[in-house]
């Protein structure tokens, strides 16, 4: 049985990308659809990401968190657009 080696997701992406795109992995509200947008990576893409660049045990506890999560799949949320606004906030 042969070894089949994935590619690295990395290899393709400047070290502020990798950071950034953790950054979004871990944001509630940032879907996986604004990370394919901006990075071109699918959600498969991003878990594999993930697991190459966190410690097990910090990879563990983000798939707890998304695993399931509405807000990270537009198609499973309630709200379309924009924000949460809280009302006593400053406008533009």
């Amino acid at each position: 049985m042969g070894f089949v080696m994935k590619r690295s997701i990395t290899r393709d992406l400047s070290v502020a990308d990798v950071d950034r795109i953790i950054q979004m992995a871990w944001e509630d509200r940032t879907s996986f659809d604004a990370i394919r947008g901006q990075f071109g990576l699918t959600p498969g893409e991003v878990i594999q990401l993930m697991r190459q660049e966190l410690h097990p045990s910090s990879f563990r506890l983000w798939r707890r968190r998304t695993a399931g999560r509405q807000t990270k799949h537009v198609a499973k949320r309630q709200f379309r657009i924009g924000r949460f606004r809280c009302p006593s906030q400053k406008s533009d």
